[in-house]
């Protein structure tokens, strides 16, 4: 049984920077993915990945901020995505062009 697509976003920011955010439901939990959700959120450019929020096999929830990559505490969906959005909002300060 494959992964069922429950969320995806794409804008691209007036400077070429993008954000992307795609969420997958899985068929089933496991010990590394309790929350039962396979995710991948990127804000950067074509060849520069500035935040990625990602749980690939093998490494769980992390963040990667600015080439550092670090563990991250799952609490929700909507903490995970205002999280993703301060840390661009972080980096864009007044270059952001979306609310």
């Amino acid at each position: 049984m494959k992964a069922d697509l429950i969320f995806r976003d794409r804008y691209v920011y007036q400077d070429g920077a993008i954000r992307e955010m795609v969420i997958w439901r899985l068929p089933t939990k496991d010990n590394e993915r309790r929350h039962g959700l396979k995710y991948r959120l990127f804000y950067g450019y074509p060849d520069e990945c500035l935040v990625r929020y990602d749980n690939e096999r093998g490494k769980g929830d992390h963040r990667h901020f600015l080439g550092q990559e670090d563990a991250y505490s799952w609490v929700s969906v909507r903490k995970l995505i205002a999280d993703f959005r301060a840390d661009i909002e972080t980096l864009r300060g007044e270059k952001n062009d979306q609310a």
